[in-house]
């Protein structure tokens, strides 16, 4: 492996036959592993940079910028409600758009959240600054998951199928455009808690005294994000990403049980109607539940940054691609120190099926020329 220092690699041509992402998924051959940044689209970046600031960035990384849209932080200001902001066509995609327009990731995802369609199955809630989600009537009872309706995407959330259409064009495959959805027991866990929580006493309270209850609360989730996948993809998404961030809360026997079956469900069904749709599983902290998260039959598993690259695939085997798994906290670092777990990550990820990103979210407050310098380092990276 030999690197190219000074220059970002130049994208793929605009209408590229396919986005180089794609390509690595299927373990075809590539000249490098695809770079893209869970939460690449927020709070960290000046989206509207002055003339002088670009010029730096173009003298440091040789990267053009001719975007000035609102910073994410002026469309705060002008949109205080998350859900207004992801909720809203022109909103979406501009917020999608502006780490593409700096950086020119790999891979392009849909500003939205995985709570998005609660309002669709008939459960009422709210993203609050400061505090998060908050389900109003979180669900308990029997009678609780009765209430809970099928999502339908073209009647809840159309706003998401026209701005996932409108990346595409805008991308035109230079980048993969990706969509994403919370897996079942992560959705059930925000509506039986009633938000986020520390230890989930609530959910594993219904799960180990009435777990009927749940089975039917997952089985709806379950059959909601099987249509809401197959949605985005009808709609312009290359590759969905499924974020179960709470089932690493469970013990491995747990998760087979409450995780695992109805994300196996969703996968089969998406690949009845989208055999080729690449499908990534994310969950954090899921170094104890590895082995089985190829079970659920995903393309690739995203790594969180506690396991390590090599050991995460000799453990994953042969036959699934790994996305990750860098700490977040290593953009706070110098940029000898990111280069250098740059580095260190895809040399152990091995050639091929590799898609460089975090290990998690990108942090707020993270030095936007620290992940100018991500990008650079990372797309003059040659196999």
């Amino acid at each position: 492996m030999h690197f190219f220092k000074g220059t970002v690699a130049e994208p793929q041509a605009v209408g590229a036959a396919e986005p180089l992402l794609l390509t690595a998924v299927r373990g075809e051959n590539v000249e490098r592993p695809p770079v893209w940044l869970m939460r690449q689209a927020g709070r960290y970046m000046k989206a509207c940079l002055t003339e002088s600031e670009k010029i730096l960035i173009f003298v440091l990384f040789d990267i053009h910028i001719s975007y000035c849209g609102n910073s994410y932080m002026t469309l705060c200001e002008k949109h205080p409600s998350f859900r207004e902001r992801s909720e809203n066509v022109d909103l979406v995609v501009e917020i999608s758009l502006q780490p593409w327009k700096v950086f020119k990731p790999d891979g392009v995802i849909l500003f939205s959240d995985i709570l998005t369609p609660l309002s669709g199955m008939n459960i009422p809630f709210d993203i609050v600054k400061g505090k998060g989600p908050i389900i109003f009537s979180p669900l308990r009872e029997a009678a609780d998951v009765a209430q809970v309706r099928d999502f339908v995407p073209e009647m809840s959330v159309p706003y998401v199928g026209e701005a996932l259409n409108i990346l595409r064009k805008e991308v035109n495959n230079e980048a993969a455009v990706l969509g994403f959805v919370g897996a079942p027991f992560t959705l059930a866990s925000y509506c039986v808690e009633g938000g986020s929580s520390k230890h989930f006493s609530k959910i594993k309270k219904l799960a180990f005294s009435e777990p009927k209850i749940l089975h039917a609360l997952l089985q709806k989730f379950t059959d909601s994000m099987a249509k809401y996948i197959k949605y985005q993809a009808d709609n312009g998404a290359q590759a969905v990403q499924i974020f179960d961030s709470w089932a690493t809360e469970l013990s491995p026997v747990d998760f087979e049980e409450f995780s695992l079956p109805y994300l196996k469900q969703i996968v089969d069904s998406v690949k009845e109607t989208h055999p080729h749709l690449p499908l990534i599983l994310y969950a954090s902290g899921s170094g104890g539940l590895l082995e089985r998260l190829p079970l659920t039959g995903v393309d690739v598993v995203s790594l969180d940054w506690t396991v390590d690259m090599a050991e995460g695939r000799r453990r994953l085997g042969p036959y699934v691609a790994v996305q990750g798994n860098i700490d977040p906290g290593v953009l706070f670092g110098s940029k000898e120190f990111i280069t250098s777990r740059i580095h260190d990550t895809v040399k152990k990820a091995g050639r091929g099926k590799h898609i460089l990103n975090l290990g998690h979210g990108i942090v707020v407050g993270t030095p936007e020329e620290n992940v100018a310098h991500f990008f650079e380092v990372a797309k003059s990276l040659r196999y």
